[in-house]
């Protein structure tokens, strides 16, 4: 299994000039892939424009959304943008996408909460049509377009993964819950007569360095799920122990890709998971 890294797009205190560092840092170090988060109603750096930047100072992490809100974008403008971050990367993009779970960045967006599901849908076959057109450019590096993920934990997910895309991206959590996603994953693929297998990736969050402000984030970044949050909150891995009980564990459930995601922007956070990753 493979193990990544985020970029603190979303995290207090992050700039500009500190997520150009990290993702060279990054592009130095043990990890394989590098992985950024989307928000629209939240202070954080979009994320297609944060890749785009990353790839001007890295030259071998895989650049990946964990996720996007598709249904925000229209098709269009998301095909192109990511058409672009992949061209301009020589072909390290992986796009995952999902419809997010927030009716504000829908509201702010202009886009339309409800039907979010189906539009998702007709986004993921609009996009493959988009990338093989010769009209709206740049082409990606490679035909048909950069890899696609679904995530998403419905029934609705895991179909729209096999149907539309190369695999599936879960949302966090242990390794049993990752596992139990996977075999969903897995089961939809062998309904829809997709040869092979789906690529399979996973997320978590761990702070090394930050104490107390990880936990703060999480707690900030995750109110919208109510009474949830204090689950997602434990589920934070702040010692080299968990984090390596976590890898173990998705890697015994069959994840090619481990994303690791910052709590906190300090820079420290990336040289201790190197030291454990390593």
């Amino acid at each position: 299994m493979r193990i990544g890294i985020g970029l603190p797009t979303s995290t207090p205190g992050a700039t500009g000039h500190g997520l150009l560092d990290w993702a060279r840092r990054a592009d130095e170090g043990p990890f394989s892939s590098l992985g950024v988060v989307d928000r629209m109603v939240y202070d954080s750096y979009d994320p297609l424009v944060a890749l785009a930047a990353a790839a001007g100072v890295t030259t071998r992490l895989t650049l990946c959304t964990m996720i996007a809100i598709s249904p925000i974008r229209r098709t269009a403008v998301l095909a192109k943008q990511a058409a672009s971050v992949d061209a301009i990367s020589g072909g390290r993009l992986v796009l995952g996408v999902s419809i997010g779970a927030r009716r504000d960045d829908y509201e702010a967006a202009g886009a339309q909460y409800a039907g979010r599901g189906a539009q998702l849908s007709r986004q993921l076959a609009e996009l493959r049509d988009i990338w093989d057109d010769e009209q709206v450019g740049p082409r990606p590096s490679s035909s048909g377009g950069p890899v696609l993920l679904v995530g998403g934990g419905s029934g609705a997910s895991f179909q729209r993964a096999a149907r539309h895309a190369d695999g599936y991206v879960h949302g966090g959590g242990p390794p049993r819950a990752f596992a139990s996603a996977a075999d969903k994953a897995r089961a939809a693929w062998v309904e829809a007569g997709r040869p092979g297998e789906p690529t399979l990736w996973g997320q978590s969050y761990f702070s090394l360095t930050g104490g107390g402000a990880g936990d703060a984030y999480m707690r900030d970044y995750y109110a919208f799920t109510g009474g949830f949050v204090e689950r997602i909150a434990a589920g934070l891995l702040t010692t080299p122990e968990a984090i390596r009980e976590q890898i173990r564990g998705y890697a015994d459930a069959g994840c090619e890709e481990l994303v690791l995601l910052p709590a906190t922007s300090d820079p420290a956070e990336l040289d201790a998971l190197a030291d454990v990753v390593a």
